[in-house]
């Protein structure tokens, strides 16, 4: 990856997080949001935006269709901060590894608490 690349992933995903955190004001929106990555294509069409979004399936769900909807007002935003030729195309995906960290963390507490009961 270039690393112009790079830096585009980078500054569409910081921008994109202060207009969740700022802007948006979809109520189906969960309060706890992160945009975790950006990947743009080569041709600048398009980008994956991956979001950690802490709640339930549904919270989840309605999350990533609200964030679907304002992709149009979260590219005109982005049209007017960032200078580049052209926006891309922005595609909201789940991520679910912080998710999955915290969940292995916990299994690591969990055998080192057993340890410390085992031993004497």
């Amino acid at each position: 990856m270039s690393r112009r690349l790079e830096r585009l992933n980078s500054l569409l995903r910081e921008e994109i997080s202060d207009l969740i955190a700022h802007s948006l004001k979809d109520p189906r929106v969960a309060e706890m949001v992160s945009v975790t990555h950006a990947d743009v294509s080569p041709d600048l069409s398009s980008a994956r935006v991956s979001v950690s979004i802490l709640g339930g399936e549904e919270d989840r769900k309605l999350t990533l269709s609200a964030l679907s909807s304002a992709t149009p007002f979260l590219r005109r935003e982005l049209r007017s901060r960032l200078v580049i030729k052209r926006i891309p195309d922005l595609v909201f995906e789940y991520d679910d590894t912080i998710e999955r960290g915290s969940h292995i963390l916990a299994l690591i507490d969990r055998v080192n608490r057993e340890r410390e009961e085992t031993s004497p």
